[in-house]
């Protein structure tokens, strides 16, 4: 009897993706939706078709505005380019690229053009590329731009997302939810965001109170959700993984490996992993997770970017934080982010340059989440001048117009090293990185030249920074 009353069907196939066997030459099996349990049927409360519940019972229209002048691809234009794969050329929805349009994208980036062909035919995806490629813009674009070729008709629930994706780290997740917003403006698909270290409940309404077209979370969070049965992830239909070496090295692999577990079989939903590097753990983890993959390996021609100028001064322990100071102080620098390798050091670090008048704020796993959002927020805004990170937290700033990075301490992991003075030189601007090296962390430095594909020139700091 509760079997019928909650099971829901998609289609006539009861497939967990509509139409989706018919999309992709694969085989794949009706997935039998019916629910288990009195229990869940009180925990989902319905929402009909399109509409979400907002605060107060009202139900939001997700249909564009009759009043604004219809849009279509007449208003962006966008000449083909030899080698070049425009976004035109792939079939997207219109509601997707007026998004594209509006965020001033026009040609596809190498990631971008390699994986989308195999992503929006349903396919699932293995690639490999380094943060700032563009993959966050290819998976969102598979996700909305399937979502919008089928609809779910008739009566959905909350808390059941059509899509997940998984990152390691708060701010990443909150990057990766922002430009989802900004991609699915004109598409009325809803993004929720399931961080830790915020408000539980707060998170929950919104849950409770909207379809979730899209969730993007933490891991652990996710987890917290799942156990108090507000999240069910039986209908995702298409899963990410983003940086899944970042989550292997944090320790995160047995709870995704649980999350994944609570997904449709790999054989019914649509998955896509994305990495920087391709260890024998990661190609093992995506052989038991994908299904048919296409492999996609970008090799960026300079692991580092050319638009940043890197230095290395060599510096006693002792004249570490002098030549930071100075460093900061100085007109150049007009926004300054130094990362540390270490907790206890990024709180030493924010603390003795507050002392020394330096308008700065701090990044790292301790501090709450509500106050590294403001931060972040305050540093954008140019309110605070320099902001002192981990690799951790560090790892999601997406912020235009830093001027410089300062590796207060060289990386153990050249990786980092990358992923840091990536942080500068955005967006066709120059920017500087600024690496102290010194007795107890020198030896690190050949590993990084080996990643980098060049030697890094050694300097004694100018005679200012060390006054």
């Amino acid at each position: 009897m509760i079997k019928s009353l909650v099971g829901r069907l998609r289609g006539q196939s009861g497939t967990a993706k509509e139409g989706g066997s018919d999309r992709v030459a694969r085989s794949r099996p009706a997935k039998n939706s019916a629910r288990k349990g009195s229990q869940q049927l009180e925990q989902r409360s319905p929402a009909k078709g399109g509409q979400s519940q907002a605060k107060g019972g009202k139900r939001r229209s997700r249909k564009p505005s009759e009043k604004q002048r219809p849009w279509s691809l007449d208003d962006f234009q966008v000449e083909p380019k030899e080698g070049e794969v425009r976004f035109h050329d792939l079939g997207l929805r219109d509601e997707l690229m007026q998004g594209i349009a509006d965020l001033g994208f026009q040609y596809c980036s190498p990631i971008q053009g390699a994986v989308l062909p195999h992503t929006l035919q349903g396919h699932d995806a293995i690639g490999k590329a380094q943060t700032g490629t563009g993959k966050t813009a290819a998976f969102l674009v598979t996700i909305f731009n399937d979502q919008l070729c089928h609809p779910i008709e008739g009566e959905r629930f909350v808390g059941e997302p059509r899509a997940l994706v998984i990152a390691p780290t708060r701010e990443l997740v909150m990057q990766i939810a922002a430009d989802a917003v900004d991609h699915a403006k004109h598409a009325g698909l809803n993004v929720i965001t399931l961080i830790g270290g915020m408000d539980y409940q707060k998170q929950l309404n919104r849950l409770h109170n909207e379809v979730a077209d899209l969730v993007v979370a933490t891991p652990g969070r996710l987890i917290d959700f799942m156990q108090r049965r507000d999240l069910y992830l039986d209908h995702v239909e298409i899963l990410v993984l983003d940086e899944a070496d970042r989550m292997l090295d944090m320790g995160f692999i047995p709870q995704v490996k649980r999350i994944v577990r609570a997904t449709p079989s790999k054989d019914h939903r649509q998955t896509l992993l994305f990495s920087a590097t391709f260890t024998q753990d990661i190609i093992n983890l995506s052989a038991q997770w994908t299904f048919n993959p296409v492999k996609v390996e970008i090799e960026p021609d300079h692991v580092a970017t050319d638009s940043v100028e890197q230095k290395v001064y060599l510096v006693s322990s002792e004249q570490r934080y002098r030549v930071l100071c100075n460093l900061v102080r100085s007109d150049a620098a007009t926004s300054v982010i130094v990362f540390a390798n270490r907790r206890d050091q990024v709180r030493r670090l924010h603390e003795r340059l507050r002392k020394s008048g330096v308008a700065c704020g701090i990044l790292s796993g301790e501090v709450p989440q509500n106050k590294r959002t403001q931060t972040l927020e305050q540093f954008k805004r140019g309110k605070i001048k320099v902001l002192v990170a981990t690799d951790v937290a560090g790892r999601g700033i997406h912020v235009e117009g830093v001027s410089h990075v300062v590796n207060f301490n060289l990386p153990e992991d050249p990786e980092d090293y990358v992923h840091r003075i990536g942080r500068t030189g955005r967006a066709g601007a120059l920017g500087i990185s600024i690496s102290f090296a010194s007795e107890d962390d020198a030896f690190l430095l050949p590993d990084i030249e080996q990643l980098l594909g060049q030697r890094l020139e050694c300097t004694h700091p100018p005679e200012e920074l060390l006054a």
